[in-house]
């Protein structure tokens, strides 16, 4: 049975299914209007960085054939077949969009969806509408992306500007039309799509010899047979890196090109340590949002004006891509401007963080007092805990004053100038302290926990406990480190902030009691003991409560 996802719902692939040869189709349609459905190839910075990972009408697919345009087909208006063990180390994201082809808006569209089918069997879909947009001319609709695995997650986001305006926003460059020979026509993949063929599919089975494929009853994935030799038209499109800014990818610091970063573990992993506390793909010493130097003759960033031609100087102590006129104001509040993603949470710096309620269609849980601003019709509520939720929190400590943000419009939260950090749930758990918790999706679960030990009087402690599956947004005193459960973890219990939900957790103490009539003891009298399998982890703040 296929998933239901709404937009800004995430998985992995393996989740939905252990297959890597998948179907991709698309529906969309209006009244008079048309549509290119297109996939971007992304590179670890979210970038078109090789145009042959462009595949659209005029490229119908890559290199290796990893990525194929099929046409449309059992209802979908385009569909595409994604081979994810095919794909090459250097693209990190797939990224499936719809473009008007000409005049109109996305909020003509009438019920649309993008869905994926493994083995004849559709296993996820994610529908929309026209009334989800405005005035946009494009949307990506999802995106298949590399995070330590492939997963899929329901973006959503409308676009304003057609296909060459979303062209530009991955990083590559619009050329000018030239008359080309007409493209032959090859024959489409010998396989059909699921729910029309008399047989299903054998959508995952190893590629066929490359030879011509006989004709059979039921078609299956074979390779497609080889065209002709031909010299083909060159592309429409020529994409090329620039350093502009994009809604999905952070900017390039001053200073020039810095290598990709290498994409980011899952949350509490021991060789992406450094990771944590930072905005993914953020160069330390880098403010979130700031933008980079443009290199002559390369487009200027959204809303910025290009910078001085090459061999004019700009006037001493002005930001390089800062135009001359009114350089005073705009470079002091230039590093400083809101960073959009295109994701639900984004972290605008260290200690400011925003959701977008639009993304995901469900309400946010917040601590209360927590919003600094919140643009669109967003509705703040009182979230009570219950008789027995008070009780118990008195009880424990660990009660949570809430509020529930809902509507459509963007929060920013913030608190004290604290450290914020995402924490992304995909059906795993983590505990937390109810003090370092900012904010959470309304989905999640969360309950408190007993932490058996007889180290203190009261022989326990408590904590909360996150479960299923959206995001957390903890808060710390500073940049925290993450570090691998051993045999012989210890954690003092007024610094440790979190944990993985599957580490067993006790109380120990490592001085007597009866030291602690003699002054000059340590101190540390009661520790937090962590064991659990390789993969657990522990979260601990430069500071103690």
């Amino acid at each position: 049975m296929a998933r239901e996802f709404q937009r800004g719902h995430k998985a992995k692939i393996s989740d939905l299914t252990p297959g890597t040869d998948l179907y991709v189709g698309v529906q969309i349609a209006a009244p008079g209007l048309t549509f290119d459905i297109s996939c971007f190839g992304l590179d670890a910075n979210e970038q078109l960085s090789d145009d042959r990972y462009f595949i659209f009408f005029n490229q119908p697919k890559s290199p290796e054939e990893s990525v194929q345009l099929l046409g449309a087909q059992a209802g979908d208006t385009e569909s595409f077949r994604v081979t994810l063990d095919r794909i090459p180390a250097n693209i990190h994201k797939l990224s499936f969009t719809a473009t008007i082809d000409g005049a109109g808006q996305m909020s003509q569209v009438g019920p649309g969806y993008i869905r994926i089918v493994a083995g004849g069997e559709e296993v996820v879909r994610y529908a929309f509408t026209g009334s989800e947009f405005t005035t946009e001319r494009a949307v990506m609709l999802g995106d298949f992306y590399l995070k330590d695995v492939w997963r899929f997650a329901a973006v959503g986001q409308g676009f304003d500007g057609g296909l060459d305006a979303l062209l530009k926003n991955f990083g590559g460059e619009v050329a000018e039309e030239q008359p080309a020979a007409q493209q032959p026509q090859g024959a489409a993949p010998s396989f059909a799509p699921p729910a029309q063929a008399t047989a299903p599919p054998a959508f995952g089975a190893p590629a066929a010899p490359q030879m011509p494929q006989a004709p059979q009853p039921a078609p299956s994935f074979g390779t497609p047979p080889a065209p002709a030799p031909a010299p083909a038209p060159a592309p429409a499109h020529n994409p090329q890196m620039h350093a502009a800014p994009t809604i999905a990818a952070p900017m390039t610091p001053p200073g020039g090109t810095v290598p990709p970063p290498p994409a980011p573990s899952p949350y509490g992993q021991p060789p992406q340590q450094p990771q944590y506390g930072q905005v993914p793909g953020q160069v330390p010493g880098q403010l979130a949002g700031q933008p980079g130097q443009v290199p002559p003759g390369a487009p200027a960033p959204y809303g910025q004006q290009a910078p001085a031609p090459y061999g004019q100087q700009q006037p001493a102590g002005m930001p390089q891509g800062v135009p001359q006129a009114g350089a005073g104001l705009q470079a002091a509040l230039q590093p400083y401007r809101e960073t959009p993603t295109g994701q639900r949470w984004t972290p605008q710096n260290q200690q400011l963080m925003r959701v977008d309620l639009t993304m995901g269609g469900t309400p946010v849980l917040a601590r209360q007092g927590s919003m600094v601003m919140y643009q669109g019709k967003v509705d703040f509520s009182y979230k009570g805990a219950g008789f027995a939720g008070r009780i118990v929190g008195n009880a424990t400590g660990q009660e949570m004053q809430l509020m529930r943000c809902s509507g459509r419009g963007q929060v920013f939260l913030a608190e004290n100038g604290a450290h914020l950090h995402t924490i992304e749930l995909q059906g795993d758990g983590i505990c937390v302290s109810a003090e370092n918790v900012l904010a959470f999706d309304e989905t999640l679960q969360h309950e408190v926990r007993r932490i058996e030990g007889h180290g203190i009087p009261g022989g326990a402690l408590f904590t909360m406990m996150f479960s299923g599956t959206g995001t957390v947004v903890v808060k710390t005193h500073g940049v925290p480190v993450v570090l691998p459960v051993t045999p012989t973890t210890f954690a003092d219990c007024n610094a440790v902030v979190a944990w993985s939900a599957a580490s067993q957790v006790i109380l120990s103490s490592q001085v007597r009691l009866r030291r602690n009539a003699y002054p000059g003891h340590s101190g540390e009298t009661v520790n937090l003991q962590f064991r659990g399998a390789p993969g657990n982890f522990i979260v601990v703040q430069p500071y103690e409560v």
